[in-house]
C-alpha cells in the first residue's frame, strides 16, 4: 500500500508518526551511496555515469529491501545520485518509488532554500520524484520554506546541524534577547511557521533538523520547538551516542527520527560477500537501540 493511500494519513507528520509507531523504531536509515564504498560484488569495472548509475540503483535496492523490516523511513541524500546527471535523477526516482511500495516515508535529503517561482520548482521537483518530505534551509525566511509546505510536503528545516562548522553561525550570540543565538533564533521562526500546519497527533509538517552532536543545545530547542518533529543527523559514524539523541524527543518518547547512514550501510569491509545481511542486522540493531533507549520498545 502506498504511503499516500486514501487509507493512510495525509497530514505528513500524522503519516510519518504513524510509521514509527508501527515499527516502533523512530529511527531513519540514511541512502548516500559511494562509488568507492561499494560492495565489491557491485561495483563496476567503469566510472562512467551509465555503470556507475547501475551500481547505485542495485545497491539502493538491496539496501531498501534489508532494511523494510526495521525501519519507517530512509533518507536519500540527493547530491549523491545528482552527480551522475540524468541517469543518477532516473535511478533516484526509482529508488523512491520502491521504497514508498514497501510503506516506507523518503525523506529527501536536498537541502532546498529558494524564494518564489524557484521554490516551486525545487518543491515540484521533489514530489514529482515521489518524496514525502524534504530537508530546507531556513536562511531565506518562511519565503523559502512555504512552496515546498504548499506543495503538500512534510520539511525538515537546518537550525541546529551536527557539522562542527556550523558551530561559527549557529552558536552565535544575539544582543537581544539575551541569552539567545542564532540557532534560537531559527527555531522561534520555525515553531511560529509551523503552528498552522499541526497534524491529530499535535505535531507540524515543518519541522526541524538537530544534529545528535550537540545534546546541549537540543533539549534547549525541544522546549522552544514542541510541535516540531526533530531529524535528528550525526548518530553512529560522526560520533553522536544514544545518550545524545534522548534529548530531542518528548517526554512520551516521541517527536524525532534519528538517521544514520554509515554505520548501517557499511558495517563490514567491502569484500564481504554477505554485505546485504549485515545491513538488515544494522538496521535492527539501530530500531532496537534507539526503540528502547526512548521506551517504545
Amino acid at each position: 500500500m502506498s504511503a499516500m493511500s486514501a487509507e493512510s494519513p495525509r497530514h505528513p507528520a500524522d503519516r510519518l508518526l504513524a510509521r514509527i509507531e508501527a515499527c516502533r523504531a523512530p529511527v531513519c536509515v540514511g541512502l548516500d551511496p559511494v562509488l568507492e564504498r561499494l560492495p565489491a560484488s557491485l561495483r563496476p569495472a567503469s566510472t562512467e555515469p551509465e555503470a556507475v548509475a547501475a551500481a547505485f540503483e542495485a545497491f539502493s535496492l538491496a539496501v531498501i529491501e534489508s532494511v523494510t523490516a526495521s525501519v519507517p523511513a530512509i533518507k536519500p541524500q540527493s547530491a549523491c545520485y545528482e552527480r551522475l546527471g540524468w541517469r543518477g535523477v532516473r535511478v533516484l526516482e526509482t529508488v523512491i518509488a520502491a521504497a514508498r511500495d514497501r510503506g516506507l516515508e523518503v525523506l529527501l535529503d536536498v537541502k532546498r532554500g529558494d524564494i518564489g517561482l524557484t521554490a516551486g520548482h525545487y518543491a515540484a521537483a521533489a514530489r514529482g520524484a515521489g518524496a514525502d518530505w524534504a530537508t530546507a534551509s531556513p536562511y531565506l525566511g518562511v519565503d523559502g520554506l512555504e512552496p515546498l509546505l504548499a506543495e503538500g510536503l512534510g520539511v525538515f528545516a537546518l537550525v541546529r546541524t551536527s557539522n562542527p562548522g556550523g558551530d561559527r553561525l549557529q552558536s552565535r550570540p544575539l544582543a537581544e534577547p539575551a541569552g539567545d543565538c542564532v540557532a534560537d533564533a531559527v527555531a522561534d521562526l520555525v515553531a511560529e511557521a509551523g503552528r498552522s500546519r499541526v497534524g491529530e497527533r499535535g505535531y507540524s509538517s515543518l519541522g526541524a533538523v538537530v544534529g545528535a552532536t550537540k545534546p546541549r543545545d537540543a533539549a534547549r530547542l525541544r522546549d522552544r520547538m514542541p510541535q516540531q518533529i526533530f531529524l535528528v543527523p550525526g548518530y553512529g559514524a560522526q560520533g553522536g551516542a544514544v545518550e545524545d539523541v534522548l534529548p530531542c524527543f518528548d517526554a512520551s518518547g516521541g517527536g524525532a527520527v534519528v538517521t544514520a547512514s554509515r554505520s548501517v550501510l557499511h558495517p563490514t569491509p567491502p569484500e564481504d560477500p554477505g554485505w546485504a545481511v549485515a545491513i538488515a542486522e544494522a538496521a535492527a540493531e539501530l530500531a532496537e537501540t534507539v526503540g528502547s533507549a526512548v521506551g517504545v520498545r
